[in-house]
Parts: C-alpha cells; structure tokens; sequence
C-alpha cells in the first residue's frame, strides 16, 4: 500500500490523481490533500478519502473548513503548512501539482525526506531546475514526470544509453488557435482562450497551452530532466494529442509513446513505476483515428517558443524570470486587464528590464534558491506595479 500526499487535490491532476485511488484502493492510500480555497470539494474529498491532514492556503478559509470538519483530520493552513504537510514524511509519493512558482518550496521538502516526487508542476524545474536535480541526487529522491510528453520520454528512454539519443521530439496540439492567423489574436476572448481542444485543464496551464508557453515550459523542463542541450530538444505541433513525444535515435530509429489524451496515465505511470496496472478506463481505438498530422510550430505567431529557447541559452535567473512574468500575465489577462497578444509583451518587457543574475553568478546548489525567490518576487513586483 503506497501511501500519497496530494498537492493541489482540487485542480485537475489533483482530481485525476483521485480517480485513480478509487480505482486502485486496494494499491494506494491517500494521506494528505492540499487546496487554495477550494474548501466545499475538499471537504468531500475528506469525506471520501480520509486523509490525516490536509492544507487551505487561504487561512480564512483554513479557519472555516478547520470547524466543518473538527476530529476528522488537521487542518493546516498558508504556504507554512504545504512546507509542513510535506516535511511530516508520513508518504510514500508526493504529487506535485499545485500551480507555478509555488510548487517549488514544498518538492523541495519533499527531495530532502528522500520520496519519489510525482511532478506535474513544471515551473519547479524551470526555475530551479539544475538545484533541484542536484538535490534529488544527493538525498536519493527519485523524480518522475507526470506531464504526458515528458513521461513519454521517460518512457521511451527506459533502457537506452544518453549517448545514443539524437533528438528529443516534444509534440504540440497547437491549442485553439492553431489555424488563426496572428492578427486575429488582437481579438480573441478569455472564453475562446479557454476552449483546448483535446485536454482539460486548469485555466492557467490551458492559457498557456493558447499562447504555446505551455510549450516552451516543457522545452526548459526537458532540458534538465534528460540533461541533453537545447539543440536537442525539438518542438512538432500534432493536432490530435495521440503521439505524447517522441525520442529519435543516432541509428535513425524513433519511438513514441501514444494513447488517447488521458492525463490519468501518465499520473498512473508516475505512482506505479517500474509496473504496469491493469487499467481499462482509458482505450486507445486506431480504428477510430482518421489520421496522424505533424508540422513545424509558427515561431513567428507563437514567441513565447522563442523565449524559451533564449532562457535556456541566457541560464541562470532567466527561467525564473520569464516564469513569473508569464504567470502574472496570464492572471491579467485572465481578469481581463491586458489582451491575449499583451501576454508575450509583458513577459518580454521583464526580460528586458529585470537583472538575471547569470549561472557563473549564482551560488552553487540550494546556496543559489535566494537568488531565484528574489528574481520571482522582484519580476511580479516590477510587472505588478507597472500594469496595474
């Protein structure tokens, strides 16, 4: 019985990572859940699974749910609690899918009481990803991709030799302006923004799947998480979702890890690695798949790829900074203070006028995480004042 601690229990791979619990009950036990505010689903989600402690980040509504469900579990509250919910060390597995930069804190914790780390919050390592890497190794944490494409590789990769790796191959739905052209992004709504085609998502993570951020998010994720350069690293937009990724060899051979968009399997992956379950919830039927499509992404309509790629070359504090700043752009955008093409704008204008502390700069392992709090709070401060 493998016992879980859930981060973000309310969002959808919080949610996703429940249903599998039911499935497995008899395999997994759910032993903490975490949520903003969320308190009316995870009082049912305490009802249900029973769980020794859980988390409300907001502490008013930390005080409100603490009385509803007196005697069941603890009720912790603010980021002080996800840091304490995750240092108990009472789990086997922690999954990592709370939103942006505050994933970052608690997996740290939960690195050091040496779990496995079910990562779905991709920001951890593209802001701190040579720090946490470093940690994993040295207190023997293990950390296993939950985003689909990455967990393609990951499993694609499982007994192959880095040396002989050609190409990483990321795959793209495009999201739902794929076939706009880029003066009509001038215009579009939050509510067109919000409509993905294949996936169900959180808002922030659809938005950036709109703007293809999401995209260039993962690019940086892969770069530490298979330690291979950015050269290697390509993006292919693939409309139907099928293939995850893909991992081209130096023989010319490629394999590809393909099922019908389900994020439960990947989470299923992440908690059961190195077995398989038997799982029918989720059927792949070819017979049903009209076709395959693959092309290059438009750089030109979609920046924020570009970015990526130059936060990778700029190295040290420049993931941070572009992370932040694509956060408080989306919450803007998302509250309808700046229009969908202001996103990449604002995210550029904090690149130009933030200081990114370079990596001969910074000090070496977790010596260095102050540098990256201070380019987080300064990016959100200097974009929080300038476009209020």
């Amino acid at each position: 019985m493998k016992k879980i601690l859930v981060l973000g229990s309310t969002g959808s791979i919080g949610l996703n990572t429940l249903e599998i619990a039911r499935s497995f009950q008899n395999k997994f036990k759910i032993v903490g859940l975490t949520s903003n505010n969320n308190i009316s689903l995870l009082e049912k989600q305490i009802e249900e699974f029973h769980p020794e402690a859980v988390v409300v980040v907001n502490k008013e509504k930390a005080a409100e749910l603490k009385t509803k469900v007196a005697g069941k579990c603890a009720v912790l509250s603010g980021e002080e609690g996800l840091l304490e919910i995750t240092r108990r060390g009472n789990y086997d597995i922690l999954v990592s899918a709370l939103v942006g930069f505050a994933g970052l804190a608690p997996t740290i914790e939960a690195i050091k009481q040496k779990k496995r780390i079910a990562l779905a919050n991709k920001e951890t390592l593209v802001t701190a990803g040579e720090i946490i890497i470093g940690l994993c190794k040295e207190y023997g944490a293990e950390l296993i991709p939950v985003d689909s494409e990455h967990s393609a590789i990951f499993q694609s990769l499982i007994g192959e030799k880095k040396e002989t790796i050609n190409k990483l191959i990321l795959t793209a739905s495009g999201g739902p302006f794929l076939n706009k052209d880029k003066t009509e992004l001038e215009h579009v709504t939050i509510a067109e923004a919000l409509k993905h085609p294949n996936w169900k998502m959180g808002n922030k993570i659809t938005i950036d799947s709109a703007t293809m951020m999401n995209k260039g998010l993962e690019i940086i994720e892969a770069f530490w998480l298979f330690g291979l350069p950015k050269e290697k690293i390509e993006v292919v937009i693939h409309p139907q979702s099928i293939i995850h990724s893909m991992v081209e060899f130096i023989d010319g051979s490629i394999k590809a890890q393909m099922s019908s968009p389900d994020m439960k399997l990947p989470i299923l992956y992440a908690l059961t690695f190195p077995e398989r379950y038997n799982f029918s919830s989720v059927k792949t039927d070819f017979a049903r798949i009209n076709k395959l499509t693959f092309f290059e992404p438009d750089f030109d309509k979609f920046t924020c790829l570009k970015m990526a790629y130059h936060a990778i070359e700029e190295g040290g504090t420049a993931p941070c900074i572009l992370n932040a700043a694509n956060e408080v752009a989306v919450e803007k955008f998302l509250s309808g203070k700046i229009r969908f093409t202001q996103i990449p704008e604002l995210i550029t204008d904090a690149l130009e006028k933030i200081v990114c502390h370079k990596k001969a700069d910074m000090p070496a392992g977790e010596a260095g995480l102050d540098l990256i709090f201070e380019s987080d709070f300064k990016t959100r401060e200097y974009l929080t004042k300038k476009h209020s």
